[in-house]
């Protein structure tokens, strides 16, 4: 922030502020070396449980996003009003105590009738995962291309 702070006011100040500009370069450079440091020792003892990893994943309504887009999408509802109608799931699902994603279809019809059985399939973790086919994305694709282009990348 200091740094930002300091380089905002360039075209209305002092050019000398650069000056200022060092010491935040230096601590972010420093923060980032001890950050790698840090990951480095961590990923030697890494281990990945996927059973936990998917318990996780049912836990905060992660799917919410993709039960918008199915309003949006399959029912033909103005993402407002999706938006609305997934605040209402994500309400009936903290007052049940269960994931959107585990959520039984009639209190999805419940909350609005033009929802069809079809939006379980929607609301399930790997389609939600499966959904993200953007760069950087969460699908399975998009892991293992970045996955390939690091191990490509460290051969060197």
């Amino acid at each position: 922030m200091g740094l930002l702070t300091v380089m905002k006011g360039l075209p209305l100040a002092y050019n000398k502020d650069t000056q200022e500009d060092k010491e935040g370069v230096f601590d972010a450079v420093e923060t980032a070396e001890l950050s790698l440091e840090i990951l480095k020792e961590a990923m030697k003892t890494l281990q990945i449980k996927p059973q936990n990893m998917e318990k996780a994943c049912a836990i905060g309504h992660l799917s919410a996003t993709d039960l918008a887009d199915y309003l949006v999408e399959k029912c033909k509802i103005p993402f407002r009003e999706a938006h609305f109608i997934t605040g209402r799931a994500v309400a009936k699902g903290e007052e049940l105590k269960v994931d959107l994603s585990k959520m039984e279809f009639k209190y999805l019809k419940e909350i609005d009738q033009r929802i069809e059985e079809d939006v379980l399939e929607f609301l399930g973790l790997r389609h939600s995962m499966n959904a993200r086919t953007s760069a950087g994305g969460t699908a399975t694709k998009r892991t293992r291309e970045q996955l390939e282009y690091f191990k490509n990348y460290l051969k060197g």
